[in-house]
């Protein structure tokens, strides 16, 4: 028998990721990424989503980097 798929809250994929829940909630609501489903109250997400918004994540932080360019 194979297993269910493994669907994550928003409060896991912050765990996973090592962030803030409102930072993975940002790049959720800002890219448009739908849940896959609900457990209850709580909007749950595939691994696939979670490999997009970890992917997000890392562009959002390389892009808060600062210039290593010099002015001169």
């Amino acid at each position: 028998m194979s297993q269910p798929p493994l669907l994550l809250t928003v409060g896991e994929i912050a765990r996973r990721l090592d962030t803030k829940v409102h930072r993975i909630e940002y790049i959720i609501r800002s890219r448009n990424i739908e849940a896959t489903g609900w457990a209850g109250h709580a909007r749950v997400f595939s691994e696939a989503n979670f490999d997009h918004i970890a992917c997000e994540l890392s562009r959002m932080d390389a892009d808060r980097q600062p210039s290593t360019r010099s002015n001169g």
